[in-house]
C-alpha cells in the first residue's frame, strides 16, 4: 500500500484492533493521495469486517504527520485545480466510520496531523508532542470541519489561536483544550493507545456504537463543513498567494 507508506496491523496485544500506520518517516510522514487512497481502503475494510472493532491511527517515533504533502498540493495548484483533493474523500470516509477511533500523537502533528484527531474518539499524545495548523501561513484555510469542532470543542479564541493565528499547542495545551484525551511519556504511547483501543473492542459492540453516536450527535453538520471548507480550500490552492506559499516551502 502507498509503497508501504502506510501500515496496516493487527497487534497481538490489541485483540480486535486495525492498526493504520504511517510510515514515510522520511518525509515526517507527510500524506500524499496514494495515502489518502490506502487510508479510505483500509478504514471501509475495518468498517466492514466484523473481527474488527476499533481503529487506531499510529505514527512514527517522534513524528505522527507533518500533515499534506506539498508537492501534491503545488501540483493541483499549477494544474490550474483539476483533479480532485482526495484529502476531502478521505475525511467523508473518516466520517463515515462507524467503529471507535483511537489515534496516538508522538512529536509533530501538523496540519491534518493535527485536525484527523478530532474525528477519533480518543487521542493519546506523548509528552513532547506538538500540534499546529499552519493554514493561513500557507495562504490556505482550515479543514476537516476543524472550524466548526474546535470552536465548539475548545472556544472561539483557542480555535482562532489554533487554526487562523497558527500557534502550535503543546500535549498539554492540546489536553487543556479538550482536543485529546491523555498526555503520557513518549515511550509509552503505542502501548497505551492500544491498551485503550482494545479496551473500547471488547465491550458490546452494539451498546457501544449507540454510545458513540449520541455522543457525537448529529454529524451531517460536519459533513456540510467539510464541503464548505473544501471549497475555500481548493480556490486558496490556485490563488498566487498559496502558489507563493508553496514555493518558498518547496524551495527550503
Amino acid at each position: 500500500m502507498s509503497e508501504d507508506h502506510i501500515l496496516l496491523e493487527r497487534p497481538q496485544v490489541a485483540a480486535g484492533v486495525q492498526v493504520i500506520r504511517f510510515n514515510r518517516p522520511d518525509k515526517k510522514n507527510a500524506i500524499t493521495d496514494a495515502m489518502y487512497r490506502s487510508m479510505i481502503e483500509a478504514l471501509k475494510a475495518a468498517d466492514a469486517d466484523e473481527d474488527i472493532r476499533a481503529i487506531v491511527f499510529l505514527g512514527t517515533p517522534g513524528c505522527f504527520s507533518a500533515g499534506n504533502d506539498m508537492a501534491d498540493f503545488l501540483g493541483f495548484a499549477m494544474s490550474g485545480g483539476k483533479g480532485r483533493l482526495t484529502a476531502g474523500d478521505f475525511l467523508h470516509t473518516l466520517v463515515s466510520v462507524e467503529k471507535p477511533i483511537v489515534s496516538g500523537v508522538d512529536g509533530l502533528a501538523i496540519g491534518i496531523g493535527t485536525t484527523l484527531n478530532l474525528h477519533c474518539d480518543l487521542t493519546v499524545a506523548s509528552s513532547r508532542s506538538l500540534f499546529k495548523t499552519p493554514f493561513v501561513d500557507l495562504a490556505l484555510v482550515p479543514e476537516a470541519a476543524s472550524s466548526l469542532l474546535v470552536p465548539r470543542i475548545a472556544g472561539h479564541q483557542r480555535a482562532f489561536a489554533l487554526l487562523a493565528a497558527g500557534e502550535g499547542f503543546s500535549a498539554e495545551q492540546a489536553m487543556a483544550a479538550g482536543l485529546i484525551w491523555k498526555v503520557v511519556p513518549e515511550a509509552d504511547v503505542e502501548a497505551e493507545t492500544l491498551k485503550i483501543a482494545a479496551n473500547l473492542a471488547s465491550k458490546p459492540p452494539q451498546a457501544l456504537k449507540i454510545a458513540r453516536n449520541l455522543v457525537r450527535g448529529d454529524v451531517d453538520a460536519i459533513r456540510a463543513r467539510i464541503d464548505e471548507e473544501i471549497v475555500h480550500f481548493a480556490a486558496q490552492l490556485q490563488s498566487s498567494e498559496a502558489r507563493a506559499a508553496f514555493e518558498a516551502f518547496m524551495r527550503r
